[in-house]
């Protein structure tokens, strides 16, 4: 049987190594955990989830639902095991990362075909098929190896938003739904009113702030901005983004802002501070988001951070199958690659392994942009090599599509779907 080596249990990494595990191949997985953590990991187990606990909506009005009913279709062993930990989130698809993390983990552990090596990786075999999917933590003597391999490496900082204990919250300044939903909801919404929302603004933009280290550069990636960035850029900002007090069912006006809080786990005792993503230090979170009404007295399981994110210049570097040109043994997956959130690492890691397969049996069937895995893909290898940036999928990396507006996202979709239908049993050959 032929082997292959993954370097990384993460999302992309335990994806990569499941499915080729399942279609035959021998994997050596490595995982520097539990030996070695990086500063954002805690978890033992692998797959952990460091930022949020939602993989998006699962509707086919948005671009990652579309992705999720492709990956079904491809048997995704580790999106599998999302909707066996789902928690309750309107339309998206959040999880209890504790068990999640752990069913993940079983699986791999317990899979005939894949071999794990608990140890730090510092230097990349060169010779022998590899899978790097590290990830945005990659440490740092491997980071030092990846840029003597590939002459360069970018570097963002990632933001985490705070936990907190639901029991904790004063539902009385709150009301249950979802945004743009029918149902009834899952998220607990926190209300402002103009005054307390002025005064919450004021002291979120004068808040002291975590020091970076003076030899690394605040490059923040746009899409996950802290709350306190996206708050000095004008006092209705966050009311116009994740604060927006729109697309509730409800009797009389809308709110003038709210917080959103999303169920953490499936007990529901820990929720998320959605879009709250913060760079504050601790004491300055506590006595900011304090001053949200419904977090008067509030306690929190886990304080926002902000983290190094790295990544190479995937369309300098990659061909279209996330090999290197000038080592096509080396595949990448993973944010590392250039792909951006938890279900895009998902998606690469499950391209990483086909386009393994078809290296190791010199096939050739490429997902097209018709499809969000083909189009994911492709915007690795044709964006600008020129302050390239993570990418999460979206309907505008698609092949467009004739077709009236109100009907282009349903017939996208249905494309797509019908292609990976069609295409499936090629795709492993």
């Amino acid at each position: 049987m032929k082997t292959v080596t993954v370097l990384g249990a993460g999302l992309a990494g335990c994806e990569a190594s499941l499915q080729l595990a399942n279609h035959g191949i021998k994997v050596e997985l490595y995982e520097q955990k539990p030996k070695k953590f990086s500063p954002a990991h805690k978890n033992k187990n692998f797959c952990e989830l460091v930022c949020s606990n939602t993989f998006k909506s699962t509707s086919l009005e948005f671009a990652t639902g579309l992705l999720k009913a492709e990956l079904q279709i491809l048997d995704s062993p580790v999106l599998s095991c999302a909707y066996k930990c789902r928690v309750p989130a309107g339309d998206a698809l959040a999880v209890d990362r504790e068990k999640f993390a752990q069913l993940v983990t079983d699986m791999v552990k317990n899979h005939k075909n894949i071999k794990i090596i608990e140890q730090e990786v510092t230097k990349i075999p060169l010779d022998k098929p590899v899978i790097i999917a590290t990830g945005p933590l990659t440490s740092d003597d491997l980071a030092k190896e990846l840029q003597n391999l590939v002459g360069e490496s970018f570097y963002f900082y990632d933001a985490l938003a705070p936990i907190v204990y639901a029991d904790s919250v004063d539902m009385s300044k709150t009301f249950v739904a979802d945004r743009w939903s029918n149902s009834d909801g899952d998220h607990i919404n926190c209300v402002l009113t103009k005054e307390e929302y002025l005064k919450f603004w004021q002291e979120l933009v004068n808040a002291k702030r975590v020091q970076l280290k003076s030899f690394e550069n605040e490059k923040v990636f746009e899409g996950c901005l802290p709350v306190e960035v996206m708050a000095k850029r004008g006092e209705d900002v966050l009311r116009f983004g994740p604060m927006k007090g729109v697309g509730f069912k409800l009797e009389g006006k809308n709110p003038y802002a709210v917080l959103q809080l999303r169920k953490e786990n499936i007990e529901g005792n820990l929720y998320n501070m959605v879009g709250f993503q913060t760079n504050l230090t601790y004491p300055e979170q506590k006595r900011v988001f304090s001053l949200i009404p419904a977090l008067k007295n509030v306690e929190f399981a886990r304080y926002g951070a902000m983290h190094r994110n790295s990544y190479i210049n995937a369309p300098k570097l990659l061909t279209n199958k996330f090999n290197l040109k000038t080592n096509p043994n080396i595949f990448f997956a993973g944010q590392i690659s250039g792909v951006e959130g938890y279900l895009e690492s998902i998606a690469s890691g499950c391209l990483c392994a086909i386009y393994m397969i078809q290296y190791l049996n010199g096939s050739e069937n490429i997902l097209s942009s018709r499809t969000a895995l083909g189009a994911l893909g492709n915007y690795l290898v044709c964006a600008s090599e020129i302050n390239f940036q993570p990418m999460h999928i979206t309907w505008g990396l698609l092949s467009p599509i004739n077709a009236p507006k109100d009907k282009k996202k349903q017939m996208l979709a249905e494309r797509a779907l019908n292609e990976i239908k069609n295409i499936k049993e090629q795709l492993w050959m």
